[in-house]
């Protein structure tokens, strides 16, 4: 599932197309996604001047005067640039027009969604109780301190709840806690404010580096022009159980956690 690293990337792909450019419409070959694209989809973009390309947590935001189109990228999603006149293939199921160009959304398992939204963006269902971006000031140790002094779950758990942070999804809450020296198990509420500081920077530095990195590429991701991210090349942890840490050689292990695999070194994130 794309996480906010490959989100970025997107987002960061597809903006110097889209900003200031005036759309013609969009084609919608397959409306049901998560949530059903808008019917008048063509008719509300026609004309309309792209403003700005911008993300919360895993959304992409193309703002216009008028309204903006909120893009999800779910499980497999993509966006590319291609030449308006690109045969379209089974799964691209909408194209923003360009004139020239379009900006083809795909997404074969269609978890994605795509919606138009008229008001105030924070005031949108799906935005409305989001926490802090991880790479914003909003963000650091002591406001995650204050965010889970009070909670029981697992920190790994806890770091994964939009409403403490959002967009750090699996692979990075590994990372970032096995940089941090955290076990993946301890009690959210247990950590102190010096190893919440540590963790906060440890967030901030790995989502970075995987986003200069392009993302990671596990099944489904590529950016606008096609390409897989390679971040998955840097991994500490994540997804190598039995491999040796490659801080200390202990065996990596894997245990479950809220129906989702975590990874630790025992030795370098003692429990």
């Amino acid at each position: 599932m794309p996480e906010l690293p490959e989100v970025e990337t997107t987002r960061r792909g597809v903006a110097p197309y889209l900003d200031g450019a005036t759309l013609r419409g969009a084609i919608v070959r397959e409306a049901r996604l998560r949530w059903p694209v808008p019917p008048q989809l063509d008719a509300i973009l026609a004309g309309l001047t792209v403003r700005a390309v911008t993300r919360r947590a895993k959304y992409l935001i193309i703002h216009f005067d008028s309204g903006a189109l909120l893009i999800h990228l779910g499980m497999s999603g993509s966006l590319r640039y291609v030449p308006a006149d690109t045969p379209a293939q089974k799964h691209d199921h909408i194209d923003l027009l360009l004139g020239s160009h379009v900006l083809r959304y795909r997404d074969p398992r269609r978890f994605g969604a795509m919606l138009w939204h008229v008001g105030p963006l924070e005031f949108h269902p799906l935005l409305q109780d989001l926490g802090p971006e991880p790479l914003s000031d909003a963000f650091d140790g002591d406001a995650l301190h204050a965010a889970i002094a009070r909670r029981g779950s697992a920190i790994k758990l806890a770091i994964m709840d939009n409403h403490v942070v959002v967009g750090v999804g699996n692979i990075y809450a590994n990372e970032s806690l096995f940089h941090a020296g955290i076990c993946p198990t301890r009690a959210a509420r247990d950590l102190s404010r010096d190893d919440c500081r540590r963790l906060a920077a440890e967030i901030k530095r790995v989502l970075a580096l995987a986003i200069e990195a392009g993302g990671s590429t596990l099944r489904d991701f590529v950016n606008t022009e096609g390409k897989s991210g390679y971040f998955q090349q840097d991994y500490y942890v994540y997804d190598r159980q039995e491999q040796p840490c490659r801080i200390c050689s202990s065996p990596i292990r894997q245990i479950r956690q809220g129906q989702r695999s975590s990874y630790y070194c025992p030795l370098c994130q003692p429990c």
